[in-house]
């Protein structure tokens, strides 16, 4: 078993060998729950990577087709809403 200390800023570094051995690469986000005597890590799963092709359709809409003009305009009333109350 391997020690490790909590540094000031709370931060602590898993050895490279679990790292390693868990395939935990930079970057990778862990959850972290509270466990009897510890705590659990577990990686998050990002979700599975897909192309517009496999979604395309799944929403369905039964209105009027828009037009590219009408959805920019919708997207730019959005956000000036949105700026208005201070989100942006």
């Amino acid at each position: 078993m391997k020690t490790i200390r909590i540094s000031s800023k709370g931060q602590v570094v898993l050895p490279k060998s679990l790292r390693e051995s868990q395939k935990w690469e930079s970057g990778t986000e862990l959850a972290v729950e509270a466990m009897d005597g510890g705590v659990f890590l577990r990686a998050l799963q990002p979700f599975p990577g897909t192309t517009v092709d496999r979604v395309f359709g799944c929403l369905k809409y039964n209105g009027k087709p828009k037009k590219v003009s009408e959805m920019n305009r919708a997207i730019a009333k959005e956000a000036r809403r949105r700026r208005g109350r201070g989100r942006y």
